[in-house]
C-alpha cells in the first residue's frame, strides 16, 4: 500500500509539472507577499522583503504585473516568488488580484504566504514575536464611535453589525497551520537588550511582558487606519470574541483580511499562510501620546525610534527565521 501511494503521489506530481510545462505557464509553489521594503531590495536595512528575497529571489527572473502596485516586480525562482502589494486593504487585495490572474503563471498548487510587521496585543504579545495566524478579521467594519459622543466613556467604541459578516472575517485553514506551527514553534527568536528593559519598564514588570519572544499562533486585526490606545484595544478584543475566534487577538495590521478575501474569490483560501512579526506595541509606551506620536517617532532604522525601539530588524529576522523553514518545506514537499 505504501509503494502504492508512493507512485500514486510522484504520478501526480509528474502530472501537475507536465501540465504546467505544457501550459506554457511558469509554476509557481509559494508566493510570498511582503507590504513595504524599506530600502533597496537587497544589502541594506531590511523592510518586509530583504531577507526573503536574498535568500530565495536574487538572481531570478524579474516580471512587470498590470494593474499591480506602482513600481512592484513579481521576483520568480525556482518555484518561489515574491511581491510587494503595497500597504493598506486596497492596494494588498488588488496587488494579489493582479498577481493571480496574470496567465503566464500556474499558481493552482501555490501556497500565498502574507508576511510583515504589526503591532502586537498588550498582555499577551511582546517586541520580536512572530505569530502564525489563525483568524483575520476586519477592525473597520462595523460601526466605530467617539468616545466624546457616547454616555459611558469607558465602553468600547465598536459595535457589531451582521450585515458586514460575509467579509469580516477570514478564518484560515488551522490544520494547515497547525502543521505548520508544529515546524516552527521552537524556532529561537531574538531581541535587544533595548527592547527587553523598555517592555520590563514600561509594563511594570508584568509576567507576561518580560519573557523573550517566541513563535505564538493568533488572530489578527486588519484595519486602514493606523491606531494604538486602549479604548481601541479593547475594540480588537471585543471583535475577536464577537466572531469567535479560536485564538487570541495577538496581533493588528492593515492588509491580512483583504488578501484573504482575493483568495477566498479565487478558491485558494485553504492555502493561506500569514507570519507576522511584533515591532511595536498596540497601547502608548515612552510618554508618547497621539498628539506627539509621529513628531518623536523617527525612522525604522533609527534606534531612538518610539514606536519600534530598536527592535525592526531583529523581528524581521525573526520572521525570516520562521519563514524560511515554512517556504522549504513547501518547496520540498514536506507538508504532504
Amino acid at each position: 500500500m505504501k509503494k502504492f501511494l508512493a507512485l500514486v503521489f510522484i504520478l501526480a506530481s509528474v502530472t501537475f509539472a507536465s501540465a504546467a510545462e505544457n501550459s506554457g505557464k511558469i509554476p509557481v509553489k509559494v508566493l510570498i507577499l511582503p507590504k513595504f521594503e524599506a530600502g533597496d531590495i537587497k544589502g541594506d536595512f531590511p523592510g518586509e522583503a530583504q531577507f526573503y528575497y536574498e535568500a530565495f529571489l536574487d538572481g531570478g527572473q524579474t516580471y512587470e504585473i498590470k494593474g499591480g502596485f506602482e513600481n512592484s516586480k513579481l521576483y520568480v525562482k525556482n518555484g518561489v516568488a515574491l511581491y510587494i502589494t503595497g500597504m493598506g486593504k486596497v492596494n494588498a487585495a488588488l496587488s494579489t488580484m493582479a498577481v493571480l490572474n496574470d496567465e503566464r503563471f500556474d499558481f493552482s498548487d501555490a501556497y500565498i504566504i502574507s508576511t510583515g510587521c504589526a503591532g502586537g496585543a498588550r498582555d499577551f504579545a511582546v517586541m520580536g514575536d512572530v505569530f502564525l495566524i489563525t483568524a483575520a478579521v476586519d477592525y473597520d467594519l462595523g460601526h466605530h464611535f467617539d468616545i466624546r459622543d457616547m454616555k459611558d466613556k469607558n465602553s468600547t467604541t465598536w459595535f457589531h453589525d451582521k450585515s458586514y459578516d460575509n467579509a469580516s472575517l477570514v478564518k484560515l485553514n488551522t490544520k494547515l497551520i497547525d502543521k505548520l506551527y508544529d515546524l516552527v514553534k521552537n524556532v529561537k527568536l531574538e531581541t535587544t537588550e533595548f527592547t527587553r528593559e523598555t517592555m520590563k519598564k514600561e509594563f511594570n514588570n508584568a509576567s507576561w511582558a518580560v519573557r523573550e519572544p517566541k513563535v505564538l499562533q493568533g488572530t489578527t486585526a486588519t484595519s486602514d487606519n493606523f491606531w494604538k490606545g486602549i479604548y481601541d484595544h479593547n475594540n480588537a478584543l471585543l471583535i475577536t470574541k464577537t466572531y469567535e475566534c479560536r485564538d487570541p487577538f495577538a496581533v493588528s495590521e492593515m492588509e491580512d483580511i483583504a488578501i484573504g478575501l482575493a483568495l477566498k474569490r479565487m478558491n485558494m483560501l485553504e492555502r493561506y499562510i500569514i507570519i507576522r512579526d511584533v515591532v511595536n506595541m498596540d497601547v502608548f509606551i515612552l510618554n508618547s501620546t497621539p498628539e506627539n506620536l509621529f513628531e518623536t517617532s523617527l525612522s525604522l532604522a533609527s534606534e531612538n525610534n518610539m514606536e519600534a525601539l530598536d527592535i525592526f530588524p531583529t523581528a524581521m529576522k525573526n520572521n525570516f527565521a520562521v519563514g524560511s523553514i515554512i517556504i522549504n518545506a513547501i518547496v520540498n514537499s514536506e507538508l504532504l
